[in-house]
């Protein structure tokens, strides 16, 4: 019967989304001011502050409290984006230039959803329109989030940090010596080694037990074997995050406004190519402002929005297929069919393993990278109480959220309740328990992404076709044999409670589960390829979207016009190590250094 325990993916959505009956609400403009001058960050604004001039020329000068605009009018750098890469990006490049940073979300400074390790699984389950995560749902039918704060993913992900492998440092084509200098600039200022919870170590065990080897220990490096990882999270569970890496960043060339939403790239055409000179975006309060590039030669804007936000905004802009922007009446700047193409998010399944008692919260600490293309990695201890499976979280509740693309009509009380009433006979003893997760890693699989309309607030369609490529697939089910072999170990089976009622009766429950929109094709346990197109969910590494070679080039400028480049985890085609947040704060510092050199020369001191 142990074979069974591959359909134990049930409530891995609840995991991650509804395990808590309550959740602190997104602070509020008082507070925003209140925590960016408790944590020293003067340069942090909220976008009403910024005033536009009324001339559209780019040789205007923003009329702003900062000290970073430029006598000669604009900024030498416009990020757009303060996320995992925009961060490390507006920091570096502070040291000698100006630097204006557009962040379309608040701040994380204790925002307690964001703050600390036990409310992850809130922060995710927050639908308010000041919250850090923004629900998306892919056209595949799986629910997923991108990140809507400043410090972007980090804010709202498991923590773990894991450098990249030097063959994909080499197939990037960076240059190893500034990237292993990029690194530790990093891990000094946000990362932790973790203290191992109980549930890790029995994952570790059980990983060594059934040939995942050799032990690498902890390490940042990517490593076959099984390894414990670096963390973002210090032991009483307090979240860093990329924002405080804009501690280290020249006060006085600096300008962060949050709550700043870009609705488009302006561009010169009277050129031979277009250039751009500014953006245009709304604040709090919805009105908009306009922000200009400085004249000086070198000046750039630079995308940093996700891989998300980063293709959805070149389309937006005019960077795009011509017919789609055709229809959607955006005049167009520069044709390039290859925008919003190549999207890949790493597919997870998952197994839930019961316990006879409580188990320590966890987020991930241990990792299996096989030589198989699949990662193995375990969480835990987030069922918190009896009833807090049942909890109401609005629209992205439990019992809302899994029917929210379902139209009105059809979204009946009767499948309503019928959905409550599956919740309610799940045994309450299996939230005493952990997650087996198995990510496929380089998938094959590839989809798109559509603008729907031209309203930037809204998500644009975003297909990811998981496991339409037959090797992931294949991988899936080798996955999910390495996940069985370790719950037949003697680590798992003398602490849990699924004797054979109880794992039966999982199991029955286990095929109308809705951790997605997925129409369930079968009911056959044996059937593990169906199992895992049937229950196959996100670990958020989603990535490309704009290509190097398709839509940038090697130094990530935008192919087609100038003074503008995307740096982010949207120029990826493969998502790097086992989790990408270490690549992505890397490549900002990176870039940042890559740049500053470029105009200064490489003698130019840069700390």
């Amino acid at each position: 019967m142990a074979s069974h325990f591959f359909f134990l993916c049930l409530l891995v959505f609840f995991f991650f989304f509804f395990s808590s009956s309550s959740f602190v609400s997104a602070t509020s403009s008082s507070q925003d001011t209140k925590e960016t001058s408790e944590h020293k960050y003067p340069f942090i604004r909220r976008a009403s502050t910024f005033s536009s001039s009324s001339s559209s020329s780019s040789s205007s000068s923003p009329s702003y409290g900062g000290k970073s605009s430029t006598s000669s009018g604009g900024y030498d750098y416009i990020i757009i984006g303060g996320g995992t890469a925009g961060c490390p990006l507006a920091t570096t490049l502070s040291q000698h230039f100006n630097v204006l940073l557009l962040e379309r979300g608040g701040v994380p400074f204790d925002n307690f959803n964001v703050s600390y390790m036990q409310n992850f699984h809130i922060s995710l389950a927050d639908n308010s329109s000041n919250s850090a995560a923004q629900l998306f749902i892919s056209t595949d039918g799986v629910f997923n989030s991108r990140a809507k704060v400043l410090g972007g993913g980090t804010c709202i992900n498991a923590g773990f940090y894991t450098r990249a492998s030097s063959s994909y440092v080499k197939r990037a084509g960076w240059d190893p010596k500034l990237v292993n200098e990029s690194y530790p600039w990093v891990e000094k200022q946000i990362v932790q080694r973790p203290k191992l919870a109980p549930w890790q170590k029995a994952v570790r065990d059980a990983l060594l037990d059934v040939g995942v080897s050799p032990f690498n220990g902890f390490t940042f490096d990517h490593k076959y074997g099984t390894k414990v990882g670096g963390t973002i999270f210090e032991e009483n569970g307090r979240r860093h995050t990329a924002a405080e890496l804009l501690a280290s960043a020249n006060p006085l060339n600096l300008d962060v406004l949050i709550h700043a939403t870009v609705q488009k790239i302006t561009f010169n055409t009277t050129g031979k190519r277009p250039k751009a000179v500014g953006v245009i975006f709304k604040d709090e309060n919805g009105k908009q402002h306009e922000a200009f590039l400085s004249k000086r030669r070198g000046s750039e804007m630079i995308v940093s929005s996700g891989a998300i936000g980063s293709p959805q905004l070149l389309l937006l802009s005019g960077i795009g297929p011509k017919q789609d922007l055709k229809k959607l009446n955006i005049p167009l700047i520069y044709d390039n069919k290859y925008v919003g193409e190549g999207m890949q998010d790493n597919p997870m399944n998952t197994i839930f393993v019961p316990l006879k008692n409580h188990v320590e919260q966890s987020l991930i600490q241990t990792v299996g990278i096989t030589k198989k293309g699949v990662y193995i990695e375990a969480s835990s201890g987030f069922g918190q109480a009896e009833d807090s499976i049942h909890c109401h979280h609005g629209l992205a509740s439990a019992e809302i959220g899994q029917l929210s693309t379902v139209p009105p009509k059809r979204r009946t009380q009767e499948a309503i309740q019928a959905y409550k009433d599956r919740k309610q006979d799940l045994p309450f003893e299996a939230f005493k328990g952990g997650f087996i997760l198995e990510k496929i890693a380089a998938p094959k699989s590839k989809g798109q992404l559509k603008l729907i309309d031209t309203n930037v607030d809204n998500n644009p369609a975003v297909t990811f076709n998981y496991f339409s490529h037959p090797q992931d697939l294949r991988r899936c089910v080798e996955g999910i044999q390495i996940m069985e072999s370790l719950i037949k170990s003697a680590h798992f089976m003398n602490n849990t409670g699924c004797d054979e009622e109880t794992t039966q009766k999982l199991l029955n429950m286990s095929v109308k589960a809705n951790i997605n929109l997925i129409p369930k094709q079968t009911n056959d346990t044996k059937s593990l390829e169906q199992f895992c197109k049937d229950t196959v969910i996100t670990i958020w590494h989603y990535h490309g979207g704009c290509h190097v070679g398709k839509v940038v080039n090697h130094d990530y400028r935008v192919l087609g016009v100038d003074r503008l480049r995307v740096i982010d985890g949207s120029t990826f085609r493969i998502s790097p190590g086992t989790n990408p947040q270490a690549t992505v704060m890397m490549m900002g510092r990176y870039m940042g250094i890559k740049i500053l050199k470029g105009r200064l020369g490489r003698g130019a001191k840069i700390v």
